[in-house]
């Protein structure tokens, strides 16, 4: 509690700032349009700090704030003045969300004059941010004649005007004319991110972390509200305690996250600021809210990894606080709607696993293509759009929104001529699937007699179903570290082991082939300590932490023999740079095979041993490795990105290069002319394997397996059928021989020229 002798907040500015939120409340519940209220608000606040200016400034767009009040500068250029974010004193205050205070606004850096506000005659300047969770509102200004700064008790008595006028704007407290004061979560948006998992959706949004809304910032009795929060934070720091209590004698790292989050919500400074702010007038949620906004303003700015954690910690006890106080959120048993399309700034592959196969779509503000997220969203086959900006604050649960996997776009509340565009679109993906599943068990056979084989990747259990309904020949990519990624503690061997001999099973006697653990780089296990690398993805992972850490490797191996239980298995190697890696890794399998020997249990009926080419060095191995592995898989996602030299995780180049460019596809060519020179088997794996036009090209240059997302498999068979490969292949190097830099456009040409639609 604060006492009337607390020194940081006095008793004369409690009284101020009491008063004005006590008539700020009056204005709110009074039957007016929006302009009129904001016009009001801005006429009270100028007469309590007494000054003769006071301003608000909103957004219009992302880029562009709009005068939308004002009491001291000229009327007309209400909704006319337009400022882009950086631009003059209030764009800085929107670009750097810090406060401009200064009694000599003209001479101040980045001051611009704008003759039609006539707000020349004015020196003094205080610009404050106008922000909730982080997100800019808009700029509450206030101005003066006289040339002082204003005091410390007078900035924090704006600050609280300035969360009110935030929460107000959330609620659409001032909707009215004028661009800037269109009602918020209502009108249509289209968010442009990037492909994930592509695919289309429509349906209704499920956020993962709901928007808490406070419906009364401003308290009624302070020392009621000092009670409440008191009340709130000692369930909060209870059910801290709670999940201490239960997660005690486990991992460690959880143990460390919850230790972290006991120590905010027992902070003494957390809850005097909390308490300072409910003395000023705010409700206890509106406090809670505040200092969360601050927090999260903190953490945009912040570079170091430690402390962003910290203060996401605190987002989250201050989310958990807030949703005690309000019964909002996950106590409100909100039911998810038929039609889920899931929402998220980011989300663990365990938490998507809980979700399952209910969700239509998948939105996030972050993630990433490697993400653990988009491999989840990839094995459930579920239309994901990544680096969504903005979407977790745009959306509200319930919104309508179609989800265009295939060119990264959301429709957010869509006008009917885009659903039904949309619509006609998914009617038409819905006749293909038809027309593939009519020649599902007939082989991917080309005009000119050579037969690929189509093979599909896979990662879960729940991705064994689509192996018959899909057409695959079999799995040639088992992706085995999701078991490992979605758990908060090493599994152990037995029960991998009871998995891995579920995936044969349910295969069905085609072949699986099992990936060993490709952890590292953008895929860092919960229980592994995270290491600092410049450059992960060509890090410490996959096959270099197998080698480095052996006993993880043979337990996986071991594990894999029993699942086979006298079956034939094929295991595969990943990220193989040197002939001498994939020696090592082999002798790692013969002493685990030797063990089992030994212990008396079944052997494999028959063991193949490959290894994924994804480093352009393993193309120039010595012959001998070519002639003893025993499969070669091209992991076309990574070797693309380390051949171009473009981080297939950064959106401001992996878009920048073709797997049709020349240079590529003869390099895929040299090494698929290698294998074929010492019969070692060779397939194509990764998303361009599951690309019609891709596809054709890889089978014309040589390729005869090819493994993808189970959706892709129809698409591809279907105009693999229709084609005579040595035509393509002339075409291909006609343009090469041309000079192109790419085939794709004399490829594409020729498709349409035979009736494809490419």
């Amino acid at each position: 509690m604060i006492s009337d002798r607390d020194p940081s907040l006095s008793g004369e500015s409690r009284t101020d700032s009491r008063r004005m939120l006590g008539r700020l409340r009056g204005v709110m519940a009074e039957q007016s349009a929006g302009q009129e209220r904001l016009d009001k608000i801005v006429r009270l606040i100028s007469e309590e700090m007494h000054c003769e200016v006071c301003s608000v400034y909103l957004f219009r767009d992302t880029e562009t704030l709009e005068l939308c009040a004002t009491e001291g500068l000229k009327a007309e250029a209400v909704h006319q003045t337009r400022l882009r974010v950086g631009e003059g004193l209030v764009g800085r205050v929107a670009r750097a969300g810090h406060v401009i205070n200064t009694a000599d606004a003209p001479s101040a850096r980045g001051f611009r004059y704008m003759p039609e506000t006539g707000e020349e005659i004015y020196s003094s300047f205080l610009g404050l941010p106008i922000q909730r969770l982080g997100e800019m509102l808009g700029v509450l200004v206030v101005q003066s004649k006289e040339a002082r700064e204003f005091s410390e008790l007078e900035v924090e008595t704006v600050e609280v005007v300035a969360m009110v006028l935030a929460e107000m704007t959330e609620l659409g407290a001032f909707v009215g004319e004028g661009a800037a004061l269109k009602a918020r979560h209502s009108e249509p948006k289209l968010i442009r991110g990037g492909t994930g998992q592509e695919g289309s959706a429509e349906g209704h949004v499920w956020l993962h972390e709901p928007r808490v809304v406070v419906t009364n910032p401003i308290a009624e009795d302070p020392q009621k509200e000092l009670e409440r929060l008191s009340e709130a934070v000692e369930k909060l720091r209870v059910g801290v305690n709670r999940m201490l209590d239960g997660a005690k004698g486990g991992d460690t790292d959880q143990l460390e996250v919850l230790e972290a989050y006991r120590m905010f919500a027992n902070s003494k400074g957390w809850m005097r600021r909390m308490e300072e702010d409910i003395a000023r007038g705010l409700s206890a949620e509106a406090a809670v809210e505040k200092e969360q906004s601050t927090a999260r303003a903190r953490m945009s700015q912040v570079n170091d990894q430690y402390l962003r954690e910290r203060l996401h910690d605190l987002d989250d006890l201050s989310n958990r606080l807030l949703r005690i106080l309000t019964g909002q959120g996950s106590e409100t048993g909100a039911e998810m709607p038929p039609d889920p399309v899931l929402i998220a700034r980011n989300i663990g592959p365990a938490e998507l696993l809980d979700y399952g196969r209910s969700l239509k779509g998948i939105v996030l503000e972050q993630g990433s293509v490697g993400s653990h997220a988009a491999i989840v969203a990839r094995a459930l086959a579920i239309p994901l759009v990544i680096h969504a900006e903005r979407i977790t604050t745009e959306a509200l649960n319930g919104d309508h929104i179609m989800v265009d996997g295939d060119q990264g776009i959301v429709h957010l509340r869509p006008d009917d001529t885009v659903v039904s565009a949309f619509r006609d679109k998914m009617a038409m993906e819905a006749e293909a699937v038809e027309r593939y599943a009519s020649i599902r068990e007939k082989p991917a056979e080309t005009l000119d007699g050579r037969v690929i084989s189509l093979q599909m990747n896979a990662g879960l259990m729940a991705d064994l179903p689509s192996l018959e309904g899909s057409g695959a020949d079999g799995v040639g990519l088992f992706r085995t570290e999701l078991q490992f990624l979605v758990r908060n503690q090493m599994p152990r061997r037995t029960e991998l082991a009871a998995l891995y001999a579920r995936v044969l099973d349910a295969a069905q006697g085609k072949r699986v082939v099992f990936r060993t653990l490709d952890i590292g780089s953008d895929k860092v296990l919960p229980y592994m300590k995270p290491q600092d690398e410049p450059n992960p993805a060509l890090g410490w992972r996959a096959i270099r932490v197998g080698l480095d850490k052996p006993g993880v490797m043979r337990m996986q191996l071991q594990a894999l023999l029993r699942a086979a239980s006298g079956r034939p298995l094929t295991v595969m190697f990943p990220f193989v740079a040197q002939s001498e890696e994939y020696n090592s890794a082999c002798a790692e399998m013969n002493k685990a095979l030797e063990r089992e020997r030994i212990l008396g249990h079944a052997i494999p009926e028959s063991l193949d041993v490959g290894a994924m080419l994804e480093t352009p060095s393993l193309a120039f191995a010595p012959d001998k490795f070519f002639e003893d592995v025993g499969f070669l898989s091209i992991g076309g996602n990574d070797l693309k990105q380390f051949f171009f030299a473009a981080d297939r995780e950064n959106e401001r180049v992996r878009r920048r290069y073709d797997t049709l460019n020349v240079s590529f596809l003869s390099f895929i060519e040299t090494i698929v002319q290698r294998c074929q020179k010492f019969d070692t088997p060779l397939s194509f794996c990764g998303e361009d394997a599951g690309r019609p036009v891709e596809a054709v090209c890889l089978a014309a240059i040589g390729l005869d397996t090819l493994s993808m997302r189970p959706a892709s498999i129809g698409p591809v068979k279907s105009i693999l059928r229709g084609v005579d490969l040595s035509q393509v292949k002339s075409v291909i190097d006609e343009a090469r021989n041309r000079g192109e830099q790419s085939v794709r456009r004399a490829v594409v040409d020729y498709l349409r020229s035979e009736g494809w639609a490419v």
